[in-house]
């Protein structure tokens, strides 16, 4: 957010998360974490999940502040989030370490998004606390703009698959965490009807639930989107294998039909910033593969294949 506000330059730190846009990474970062929960380590996402649970059971927050860092960096603004206890420092560590190690204490501002409408805001957010709140309603209107031409595709989209005698909109089920198992909530259900889909699990504005296999057996999806919160694509690819292996993986249709798609949640979806419009992006190219060149496809998402089974491979490959 800070970048796309033209305001890079006044960065001083960064959490150890923060890798985007190219660059940001000659910052020093003042957090580190305990458990990796983006499975930079290699550890499957049960093992993670249950590192997690185990700190969060002790009281303990999943992630160090690095103090002397902070201290020497003596910011003015700390952006952080409160929106996921697992995925930041918790605000009242920053808080009392800002208080206690900085004089004059900073100015803290944490944000909580839950919706499309809440990301977009926290953009305004952001730049009305760095003093450019011109910059932020540009950027705002900018991403709506862009949010809105999807939209607008996917409705055409819907009419020519009317036309076409099929459903106007594919039925999608997103899946946030493997083990264990996580449909996606927030905002994923509102980015799979802009991009023409219909939402199978999850609530547009709830935390993601965490759901038993039975209910994702129910749904038979026309098309199954892997976005693990906090895995790149190659993670994701490497875990998908424990996926397969459930029982009754094989009878989704969408699994059958080659449309399982794996998408690197770490740089899109799961970060409720700029790249919030590119998600949505991804998400269309990923229902539409007929609308035209796919631009995100190799680097933000691929079709699944099952190279236990060549003839399925090359189902998937052909489409």
């Amino acid at each position: 957010m800070v970048h796309a506000l033209g305001m890079g330059d006044q960065l001083v730190l960064r959490s150890h998360e923060c890798d985007h846009p190219p660059g940001v990474e000659a910052l020093p970062f003042a957090t580190a974490p305990r458990v990796m929960a983006d499975g930079a380590d290699g550890k499957p996402s049960g093992e993670i999940d249950r590192g997690v649970r185990w700190l969060l059971e002790q009281g303990l927050s999943i992630y160090e502040l690095d103090a002397e860092r902070l201290r020497a960096a003596a910011p003015d603004l700390i952006l952080t989030q409160h929106q996921c206890q697992v995925c930041a420092v918790p605000f009242s560590e920053i808080e009392a370490a800002a208080r206690e190690l900085l004089d004059p204490a900073p100015r803290i501002v944490s944000l909580s998004p839950r919706t499309l409408d809440d990301v977009l805001q926290d953009h305004q957010t952001v730049a009305d606390a760095l003093g450019v709140p011109e910059r932020g309603a540009a950027l705002v209107a900018s991403l709506r703009a862009r949010m809105e031409s999807v939209r607008v595709q996917a409705t055409g989209a819907a009419a020519e698959r009317s036309r076409a005698g099929l459903h106007p909109r594919p039925r999608v089920l997103t899946i946030e965490w493997l083990d264990p198992l996580m449909a996606g909530g927030n905002w994923m259900p509102e980015l799979v009807a802009m991009a023409g889909g219909e939402n199978l699990l999850g609530s547009a504005g709830a935390h993601s639930p965490f759901l038993p296999w039975e209910r994702f057996l129910e749904t038979d999806p026309d098309v199954i989107v892997v976005v693990p919160c906090g895995f790149s694509l190659a993670r994701t690819l490497e875990e998908m294998p424990s996926l397969a292996s459930r029982p009754g993986w094989g009878a989704f249709r969408a699994v059958q039909e080659g449309r399982v798609a794996v998408v690197d949640g770490h740089h899109y979806f799961n970060r409720p910033g700029p790249r919030m419009a590119d998600s949505l992006e991804i998400l269309f190219e990923i229902l539409h593969p007929e609308a035209g060149p796919a631009r995100y496809a190799g680097e933000g998402w691929v079709w699944w294949t099952d190279r236990r089974s060549p003839s399925f491979a090359s189902r998937v490959d052909a489409r």
